[in-house]
């Protein structure tokens, strides 16, 4: 039998006893986790230097490995993300409504783990932790399967993690490492139907493609960033370029990252070679529209190709754009529905903007970065959902839950 199948049964069985968990509970268990990072980031680091050893000797691209790398400041980042969780409101038995119907039935709607979920992701290992905790506060069980990139890290990780387990009522096998760094592991996960109740894939456009179109597991989808942040003709020039830049070189290689910036050609007039100059003196290579290149011909042509692609990389295309429609319309043939940004002090063109876009978040005035499960106060995230149904956005505690119906009777029938 395969270690996917072993490990997913595992946390299947283990799952059953996590419904019957008290809030107080989980969240000892959470602490008991967030310490035993602390405690043993010695370790950790060590295995995380061991991955990106392996990677410079693969070749492997900066910002790869700045999603791989970890600090004493991102241990400790990540441990107080669990803390959040903690102090966070437990959605498990939450009774969402309650009615009564003219038999006499009492009927309540009350929030239940969704089961045992499989969490597919490639190079962060502070996703491995980020899941653990939401899953289990909402007493789900998880099955996990990191990049092979990460996978010292991952490994060291979840051995302090389940270590951690072992001193509290939540049972260790509910965390689950699947270590195998084939394709097959994946190519197994998604079928293992009555074993895992949902997938959720985290990753670049591949990854999600793939499990999306290959799962017979329910998936539910987080997508890729192709992220705009546009600048309107009334735009604050300072603001403009703050936002601009935080957007693309706060932490380029984040889904939540800009890729394309859209500027009116009013604004551009005055104030793009200003921003373009922030830009290149932080080592953005930018890549330009015809008209964008007519105010900075020192840049490459962007094609239709570039405006499609996630970089998440210090790569950049500008757009020049008429007005807001214009705008509208790129972001609509390119973006993928996730983080969009308009910079204006037109309330009308943001209100429209706002109203408009189809993304899983929209902002005005406002850097794309804050698309962050711990920036919106949810303590962590399982991921950016940028589709519709069930949970849309970062995803937290509640999206982390079905439902069920709990109905009361005194001996009714139906005839």
């Amino acid at each position: 039998m395969s270690e996917a199948r072993i490990k997913s049964a595992l946390a299947q069985q283990a799952s059953k006893s996590l419904i019957a968990l008290t809030t107080e509970q989980k969240n000892e268990a959470l602490l008991l986790m967030a310490d035993a990072l602390v405690t043993e980031q010695a370790s950790i680091l060590a295995a995380n230097a061991a991955d990106l050893e392996r990677g410079r000797q693969n070749g492997t691209g900066e910002s790869l490995l700045d999603r791989i790398a970890l600090t004493e400041s991102r241990i400790a980042g990540i441990a107080e993300g669990l803390r959040q969780i903690v102090e966070l409101p437990d959605p498990v038995g939450l009774v969402q409504e309650s009615f009564d119907r003219p038999n006499g039935l009492r009927i309540e709607k009350i929030s239940v783990p969704l089961g045992v979920i499989g969490i597919i992701y490639e190079a962060r290992p502070n996703v491995t932790v980020d899941a653990a905790g939401l899953c289990l506060k909402t007493g789900n069980a998880v099955v996990l399967r990191g990049g092979s990139a990460a996978l010292s890290s991952n490994s060291r990780i979840v051995e302090v993690l389940r270590e951690a387990l072992s001193q509290s009522a939540l049972p260790a096998e509910a965390l689950q490492l699947i270590e195998d760094p084939s394709r097959a592991s994946v190519d197994e996960m998604l079928k293992l139907n009555g074993l895992l109740d949902v997938i959720i894939p985290r990753g670049g456009a591949s990854l999600i493609r793939n499990v999306v179109e290959n799962a017979t597991v329910p998936v539910i989808e987080t997508g890729a960033g192709i992220c705009h942040t546009y600048i309107d003709e009334s735009a604050i020039p300072a603001m403009a370029s703050d936002i601009a830049f935080n957007a693309k070189v706060q932490r380029p290689s984040v889904c939540n990252s800009m890729e394309t910036l859209l500027v009116h050609e009013r604004f551009a007039r005055e104030h793009l070679t200003t921003i373009a100059d922030r830009m290149r003196e932080a080592n953005v290579e930018l890549r330009g529209c015809e008209a964008a290149r007519a105010f900075l011909p020192y840049v490459k042509a962007a094609t239709n190709e570039d405006f499609a692609t996630e970089y998440n990389d210090y790569i950049l295309n500008v757009k020049i754009v008429g007005g807001l429609d214009e705008a509208i319309d790129h972001i609509s043939d390119y973006g993928t529905k996730h983080s969009e940004c308009i910079v204006t002090e037109d309330a009308v063109h943001a209100a429209r903007f706002l109203q408009t876009i189809d993304a899983a978040a929209v902002y005005h005035n406002a850097s794309t970065r804050f698309t962050d499960g711990f920036e919106f106060g949810f303590g962590a995230e399982i991921g950016i959902s940028t589709q519709k149904l069930h949970a849309r956005g970062p995803m937290g505690l509640p999206a982390l839950t079905s439902t069920k119906y709990r109905v009361y009777g005194s001996g009714q029938i139906r005839g």
